[in-house]
Order: structure tokens, then sequence, then C-alpha cells
């Protein structure tokens, strides 16, 4: 009796295991996936300035992958890589042409030019002053008349001016045994200002005496780094004389009129200006 024969199975070849391909691969893989953070990164980088340009980012990269799945044709790895590589830069070049149209330009500064003078008579010399110490003036100043003013009065318009220009520690503290002082305050910068005021009519004017007794105090009692004597008149010659060799700042009637008004320099620019 014959014996069918069993039908041979057909024994299924072993694939190789190749670990330079599988290398490959997962070389690939990892490109693949740094190219999609860095497109992802990018496209939310140009999400924020310009949403119409990310719009457009997504509307390639779904051309892209439609274009790579047509004709349905098996892709091959490094296909992918190369046109994503494609996409990408494309998309870089776009998203850097749009945050670079919507940079504003860098804006220039400027530095005004004030008034300053060497020490003595206030006004004399211009100097350049920083933004700092040139502090903008209200513009609804309303003019003074000082000659008006009685004397405590005329100190604290002055202590007030001091004030509107940007002084910190404005204090009046004119009076019996003031010792030359009527207003001291600190400047912006930090320096001590030491102000004597003077209120006097047209044809009084403010003599080498008054200075010599302001310049004994002003500087050794006080600690002034600034000596300013503020007046509604004028100086003498010899009082703008002793000014002068000692350091001190004087405000006439004209000059204080522009110190009020924002024209002309504050007295402790001129001092400034003389260092």
């Amino acid at each position: 009796m014959a014996v069918p024969a069993r039908a041979r199975r057909t024994a299924r070849r072993s694939r190789r295991f190749d670990l330079r391909a599988t290398a490959l691969y997962f070389a690939l893989l990892a490109v693949i996936l740094a190219l999609m953070g860095a497109a992802v990164r990018t496209a939310a980088a140009a999400a924020v300035h310009r949403p119409v340009w990310a719009a457009a980012l997504v509307l390639m990269g779904v051309g892209a992958f439609m274009a790579g799945c047509r004709g349905k044709r098996r892709i091959s790895a490094a296909r992918i890589a190369r046109r994503s590589a494609e996409a990408l830069d494309e998309a870089t070049r776009t998203a850097v042409e749009a945050l670079d149209a919507a940079s504003p330009a860098p804006a220039v500064g400027l530095v005004p030019a004030g008034a300053g003078t060497r020490s003595g008579r206030l006004g004399a010399e211009p100097a350049v002053l920083l933004p700092e110490t040139m502090p903008e003036v209200p513009a609804d100043t309303v003019e003074i008349a000082y000659e008006a003013l009685d004397p405590d009065e005329f100190e604290q318009a002055v202590a007030e001016l001091c004030r509107r220009d940007g002084c910190l520690d404005v204090d009046v503290v004119g009076g019996a045994g003031d010792l030359g002082a009527d207003v001291v305050a600190r400047t912006p910068d930090g320096r001590s200002v030491v102000i004597q005021c003077k209120r006097y009519c047209d044809g009084n004017r403010v003599g080498s005496q008054d200075l010599q007794r302001f310049g004994g105090t002003c500087f050794t009692v006080h600690g002034a780094d600034v000596a300013v004597v503020v007046t509604t008149s004028d100086f003498t010659a010899p009082a703008l004389d002793y000014a002068e060799q000692c350091g001190i700042v004087c405000v006439d009637g004209p000059q204080l009129r522009g110190w009020q008004e924002g024209a002309g320099p504050r007295p402790w620019e001129a001092q400034s200006s003389a260092d």
C-alpha cells in the first residue's frame, strides 16, 4: 500500500540581523525627529510674531507630505530626510524674514544741550548738559513777580524751584541763626546745595560784604558742594570777583527769571560746568 508523501513545507529564510542597516535606520530617525522639533520651535516663534506666516508654514508642510505620498510609492527613509531638510530650510528662511520685518528699528538717543557757566555769574558760558541735569519745565509754569514777595515768601519760591527741577530733601532754614543758609537741598546727582536768598529792590545791589559773610559759612559750616546767592536785583563788581574766587554761584534778577521759565541753567548746573 502506497503511503502518500507529505508536502514539504518551504522553510522561511530567516532574515539576517544587519547591524549597519539598523544603525543607519536609527540615525536617520534621530535626524528626522530633530528636524521636526526644530520645525515646531520655528513655527511657534513665527506664530507669535506673524500668525499668517505660521499658517503658510503649515500649508507648506502638508504640501510636502502629500507630494511625498503621491502615487502611493514606497518612500525610503533617506528621501524623507532629504525632503524634510529642504522644507525646514525653506521654513527657516521664511520665519527669519518675517521676524526681521517685525523687528522695530533701534531708537537713536539724543543728548540735549543745556547752558552752564563757570563759578561766578550764572549764564556766562554755555555747556552741554546730560538729560539727568535738565529736567523738563512744566508747560503751565506761571511767571512769579519775585520783587513783590516778602523775604519769607521769596525763600519759599526759590525752594519750590529746586523741587520742581528734581532736587531732593529741599528745606527752608532761613531765620535767626541760619548762618547764611536760607534754602538747603540735594541735587539729582547727590550734591549738597546751600542757597542764600536776597530779596532786594532794583536800586539795592548785593555787595562784597554779603558775599564774604556767606562765603565764610557755606562751605565750612554747612558743607555745601554748591553755594548759591539768589537775588531779585544785581551784584556789585567786587561781589562778583569774590564769588568767582570762592566758587560761589551768583544769580541776579534776569537770570532768576530765566531759571523760573526754563530758559536758563539751574545754579547747580553752572557749578557742575565749572568743576
